[in-house]
């Protein structure tokens, strides 16, 4: 096994518990003691990866620089422990069946019955031990998707068992997420379904080593005397997770927990070095203690899920703290804008991003706040279709081209300003094809892009198949709309500014993918700063 310590976080009781940031902040910790560890997820759905599901069903679809479409809970993984996933770091049921009835169908298992035990659980595990064998990692920490007892995780658990069965106690350590629930009426916590969660994983053939256990209130010292005694666990191994203000003072609560220590004990790992979290602690002071505050509407039409958006809020929460700024953002669901409402949605605001999405519901609403921006001089970003949007509103507004579109909403425009990509235009399958990942940009030295970036060429994130159409570049930019960003071989308009705006871009790209709590995205960071400067200049005017 090369002396790689596995750690394996359940949950149980309830989903949404938060598994992915006790991972992350555990990672985050031991990180902080000087050892290399890399944490990937486990989905059970049935699904490939979430290219393809709708955002209310699982939040954004975060993608890695190899162009892995994937959890959410790899942006957490990123931002805590500022470096790169990758596809190997997500991994789902789809993926793995896919792979073993390819394998099947090659004739690799030479003429045997395939069962889940032991094809689908040799897979799984392979899978778990990728990142292992790269030897970069002293540690890997992999998070099960679900909640102990669900049919779809059943696999992952008889996995976990093998391989706690195959390297030993040692190396291989199973955290249980878990809820203690507050009945008001009885005035108590409840420790029952934790009981019985860590039963239900028992008859699985694991026995947990370490309990985590969300709760509202305090859990007392007889509390934890309880749950150790019937969950079978040290008293030392229940861990309180308190609900917190914010995400990035779980690390700092689980230190004060010994959540680290109690782990490296159970790995036999040197736990003698104090985790050194000056940076981190740095950070949370600037995020608590803001100078000032700003509000920004973010215009999507998934405002519901704020999920759906993830990476963007904690793109501006990096920011913030940055620029020791407060951001209030105010999600306004583009379908609720029109001529009637903008006024009274929008005059409040300090800064617009027009959020990324798909389809034709909701742009009118989007394209009108582009034109809000553009005409008021207020900061505005536009992300993707964001940057699209704003193309397709100053071509049908300042360069009278009236039925201007993308031929994603219609593919008949008389003006097609926005173009599917010609390397797109053969693609039938929607799983995994759009252009995906980190391409370069090559940026114009007189521009906004290379004052924020203070480079020449940089990467950034890609999701979309559809592209500024450059056969109508000439009449942009001698109307004042600017493509101040390409991609260095295809020719391809990643960054477009209006020089003349106080501060107005779009970017084909994913900024938010990249922001990380050591390294906040200089886009967002630019962005905060402008719109704080809005701000001081409008509160001086009145």
């Amino acid at each position: 096994m090369d002396d790689i310590k596995y750690i394996f976080v359940t949950g149980g009781v309830s989903s949404s518990l938060g598994k992915g940031i006790i991972a992350a902040s555990l990672g985050k910790l031991l990180q902080a003691r000087g050892f290399r560890v890399t944490i990937q997820k486990l989905d059970p759905y049935i699904n490939v990866d979430p290219g393809t599901l709708n955002p209310y069903e699982h939040g954004e679809c975060y993608v890695t620089g190899d162009g892995a479409e994937t959890d959410l809970d790899l942006g957490h993984y990123e931002r805590f422990l500022n470096q790169p996933t990758s596809q190997a770091n997500n991994v789902t049921t789809g993926r793995i069946y896919q792979s073993v009835i390819e394998k099947e169908r090659r004739g690799e298992f030479l003429g045997k019955t395939v069962q889940v035990v032991p094809h689908i659980t040799n897979e799984i595990k392979q899978r778990i031990q990728i990142l292992g064998k790269t030897g970069d990692y002293d540690i890997i920490i992999t998070e099960i998707g679900g909640t102990v007892g669900d049919i779809e995780s059943l696999p992952y658990i008889e996995a976990v068992r093998q391989m706690k069965w195959e390297f030993g106690d040692d190396n291989v350590l199973v955290i249980h997420l878990t809820f203690i629930p507050y009945l008001s009426a009885a005035g108590e916590l409840k420790t029952k379904p934790t009981q019985h969660s860590v039963k239900t994983l028992m008859e699985s053939g694991i026995r947990a080593d370490i309990l985590v256990c969300r709760t509202e209130h305090e859990l007392s010292d007889e509390l934890k005397t309880k749950l150790a005694l019937f969950c079978n666990v040290r008293k030392e191994a229940v861990i309180q997770s308190i609900d917190a203000s914010t995400i990035y003072d779980v690390p700092n609560m689980m230190l004060d927990e010994g959540l680290d220590t109690v782990t490296l004990r159970k790995l036999k790992l040197n736990a003698d070095k104090e985790p050194d979290l000056t940076r981190w602690n740095h950070f949370l002071s600037r995020h608590k203690n803001p100078k000032a505050e700003v509000r920004v509407g973010l215009i999507g039409k998934y405002v519901e899920l704020q999920d759906s958006y993830k990476s963007i809020l904690e793109a501006f929460i990096h920011a913030g703290a940055e620029n020791e700024v407060k951001v209030n953002l105010e999600f306004i669901h583009s379908e609720h804008i029109n001529a009637r409402t903008i006024g009274s949605k929008l005059s409040k605001l300090d800064g617009i991003l027009v959020a990324p999405g798909f389809g034709e519901r909701g742009i009118d609403g989007k394209m009108a706040a582009v034109k809000y921006a553009r005409t008021h001089n207020l900061p505005f970003l536009g992300i993707c279709l964001g940057m699209q949007l704003a193309v397709i509103e100053f071509a049908r507004n300042v360069l009278k081209l009236k039925e201007a579109n993308s031929t994603e909403m219609n593919p008949q425009t008389e003006h097609p300003v926005v173009n599917l990509m010609e390397n797109q235009k053969n693609i039938h399958a929607l799983g995994g094809t759009m252009r995906l990942g980190s391409w370069a940009c090559q940026l114009k030295k007189d521009s906004l892009a290379y004052q924020i970036y203070q480079s020449e060429e940089i990467e950034e994130r890609h999701r979309h198949r559809y592209e500024f159409n450059n056969e109508y570049l000439e009449q942009f930019e001698a109307s004042g709309m600017i493509a101040t960003g390409k991609n260095p071989d295809s020719n391809l308009t990643e960054i477009i500014e209006i020089p003349s705006h106080p501060w107005f871009m779009g970017v084909q790209f994913h900024p938010e993918y990249k922001s990380t709590v050591a390294n906040p995205h200089p886009l967002f960071v630019g962005f905060v700063k402008a719109v704080h400067e809005h701000r001081i200049k409008r509160k001086t005017k009145s």
